[in-house]
């Protein structure tokens, strides 16, 4: 059977990280997804300012591949409909969906890679499930850490700020998952997860 060559030009992955824009939720735990793509945007040169997609986007390679980095402009609970206009444009499936978001499920700075699954309870994978109509796209996740006690309400726990003792910790996991996404890109997600989880 014959390929031919994707064109130069084309997407081949989106990389969607998750947050809310406004300088009011800067350092805020749900805004992790945007600190992961400001260092991919530092480390492989990507300028994303261009605003298409209900998002912050900018193009580039990583791992060998051409990318869009975008951070949606939308609130958190409607991301997946910046996603699923890039997507929808490029003719990206949601295999090639990359995600990165926070998780209060995981101690700060720990990171889990996953191929795919259910939202779990956080409301930008479940607007990006629901406007994708897939949970099949890779995700990294990023710790953020438990709410102190059960009673507290979650949506304050996550638009707070990393206390001082953190931040140096949430600096050196934003490196880790950025460079966690250059492996799924070059090694594929087994090797990524293998090394990264």
């Amino acid at each position: 059977m014959f390929f031919q060559k994707k064109p130069t030009s084309g997407v081949e992955w989106i990389i969607c990280a998750l947050g809310n824009p406004g300088r009011e939720y800067d350092n805020s735990r749900h805004n992790v997804g945007f600190t992961v793509a400001d260092e991919l945007s530092r480390i492989h040169h990507i300028d994303v300012r261009r605003v298409r997609f209900k998002a912050l986007t900018g193009t580039g390679e990583i791992g060998g591949h051409k990318v869009l980095l975008m951070k949606p402009n939308t609130y958190m609970n409607l991301s997946g409909t910046a996603l699923q206009e890039a997507a929808a444009f490029y003719k990206v499936s949601p295999e090639r969906c990359l995600v990165i978001s926070d998780d209060v499920s995981l101690d700060p700075g720990k990171l889990r890679l996953r191929r795919n699954g259910s939202a779990g309870g956080h409301n930008g994978l479940k607007s990006i499930i629901n406007m994708l109509d897939s949970q099949n796209f890779p995700r990294v996740k990023v710790g953020v850490g438990k709410k102190p006690h059960p009673d507290y309400d979650l949506a304050d726990w996550v638009l707070g700020k990393f206390p001082a003792q953190e931040r140096k910790t949430m600096e050196e996991a934003a490196v880790r998952a950025a460079e966690a996404v250059e492996c799924i890109l070059k090694d594929g997600m087994d090797a990524a997860m293998s090394k990264y989880n």
